[in-house]
């Protein structure tokens, strides 16, 4: 991280970089779920869901990417084995042991509410201390909004069809 970089941020590194870590677990983790979540879904709308779940994965991957990034400006190290993605998370994975939509839908709902808790969480500690990080974050948090928007709007649609 170059010397201006540094002198912009107000607030413990440290403590900053190990919560970027577990939002970067929680985007790989997120990604998996949506990836095979697509793949194995069954049920109405399955093209839809599959669609929708794979454009998600796609844009948690690019979360990821962007926590990297602000990871190594920072000066520190993004979690380098996989294995320790599920260690550090903060919200989880759900395997979609039963891959209908309704269920998978409700799995990715879950994870994107407290995917934006963790953000809302972040979002404030940040604010006034790390600008950059800050426009990171709130960047991430509309993604997450609208993920849960969309697959609540499916759930919906499914209803009205019966």
């Amino acid at each position: 991280m170059g010397t201006k970089g540094r002198e912009i941020v107000d607030m413990d590194v440290n403590k900053l970089l190990k919560l970027l870590n577990r939002a970067f677990a929680d985007e790989w983790l997120a990604y998996y779920q949506y990836w095979i979540g697509a793949k194995v879904v069954k049920g109405p709308m399955r093209g839809h869901v599959a669609s929708e779940l794979e454009e998600h994965a796609g844009e948690e991957l690019e979360h990821a990417g962007m926590l990297t990034e602000r990871i190594i400006q920072l000066g520190g190290t993004p979690i380098l084995k996989p294995e320790d993605w599920y260690k550090l998370r903060n919200c989880g994975y759900e395997t979609p042991e039963d891959p209908h939509v309704r269920v998978v839908l409700k799995q990715n709902i879950k994870g994107e509410q407290c995917a934006i808790d963790v953000y809302k969480k972040l979002l404030e500690m940040v604010k006034d201390k790390d600008p950059i990080t800050y426009a990171m974050i709130l960047n991430i948090l509309k993604d997450e909004v609208e993920h849960e928007e969309d697959l609540e709007a499916i759930l919906e649609d499914m209803k009205s069809m019966k």
